[in-house]
């Protein structure tokens, strides 16, 4: 969020060279407030998702294309993953077993439950399953997931009504 430009969701390409950082242009990917975001890199397919809660507070999804040439990235369009209003808390991670996309959320309208959904990024473009419930209770904060390629399984972090952290 560009607090420089009106808040609006941008993306900027960094490259590492020894203990020094160079950046390209910043892009905008939306113009538009968003809140509630994360990032994953999808190695699979040498992109990086974003998910955040976007336009008309729906779960939104974008695929970038980083050109390493000259720092700079691409966005394809957007793509929904929670049609319903709200989804907060928002964690991405990609499975490198099942080269997919996941994003956890809470459902501000379904009771604040932690939800899940599967993508899968096809060139600039993502689809997604039907999310699913992973906690079938109000949560405070579902704060994130991650996936651990030595058990071959994703766990997600997440605080319960009690604001005790659970994973």
């Amino acid at each position: 969020r560009d607090s420089d430009n009106s808040n609006y969701f941008t993306s900027v390409v960094g490259s590492v060279s020894g203990t020094s950082i160079s950046f390209g242009t910043p892009v905008v990917i939306a113009s538009s407030y968003y809140n509630y975001w994360d990032i994953t890199f999808d190695s699979n397919s040498n992109k990086v998702v974003v998910g955040l809660k976007g336009a008309s507070s729906h779960g939104q999804s974008y695929v970038g294309t980083v050109d390493s040439s000259d720092n700079s990235i691409s966005w394809g369009s957007v793509a929904t993953f929670h049609s319903s209003a709200n989804p907060r808390y928002i964690g991405a991670t990609f499975d490198t077993n099942a080269n997919k996309v996941i994003f956890s959320y809470m459902a501000d309208d379904d009771s604040d439950k932690g939800y899940a959904v599967v993508g899968t990024v096809s060139g600039t473009d993502i689809s997604f399953g039907s999310g699913v419930v992973v906690h079938n209770a109000s949560t405070s904060g579902f704060d994130g997931v991650v996936y651990n390629s030595n058990l071959d399984k994703v766990f997600f972090f997440y605080r319960d009504s009690s604001a005790l952290g659970k994973c």
